[in-house]
């Protein structure tokens, strides 16, 4: 822990959860600004490949860092994940507010829905990844 009280993977955690939130935002904004269905394709994609290197940074610095076992690094990793979907859910509901159609209530789904959805699936793979990651190291 730091003089804070809270342990140290937290900035981390929220460091990269802000980095999702802006890769994500900025890849909509050049998306939408795009001349083509294949520029909007590239940026849109862009942003997954952009997070999922960001999120195999993150898992590396958990590993061999920090040195956490597998299963604290995947939720650190997975904590990360969870509180950019919520980012991206405030952004979303936020955006929602502004639109010449009114704020659909149903929006709010979104809140507790993208954290799950971004949430359990990264704990699994960071798990799985950061389980090979252990398995290699006791090896070598």
């Amino acid at each position: 822990m730091d003089d804070s009280g809270r342990p140290p993977w937290i900035g981390s955690a929220i460091l990269v959860a802000m980095i999702y939130l802006a890769v994500s935002t900025g890849s909509a904004a050049l998306a939408g600004t795009a001349t083509s269905d294949r520029m909007r394709f590239f940026w849109r994609l862009s942003a997954f490949v952009v997070s999922g290197i960001v999120f195999a940074a993150h898992i590396a610095h958990e590993h061999f860092r920090l040195r956490h076992p597998a299963r604290p690094a995947a939720c650190h990793a997975s904590v990360a994940a969870a509180l950019g979907g919520f980012a991206l859910a405030v952004a979303a509901n936020v955006h929602d507010l502004g639109s010449a159609s009114g704020y659909r209530p149903r929006m709010l789904i979104a809140l507790l829905a993208w954290p799950l959805l971004t949430g359990v699936p990264a704990f699994v793979l960071a798990l799985v990844i950061a389980a090979g990651l252990g398995m290699r190291r006791t090896r070598v």
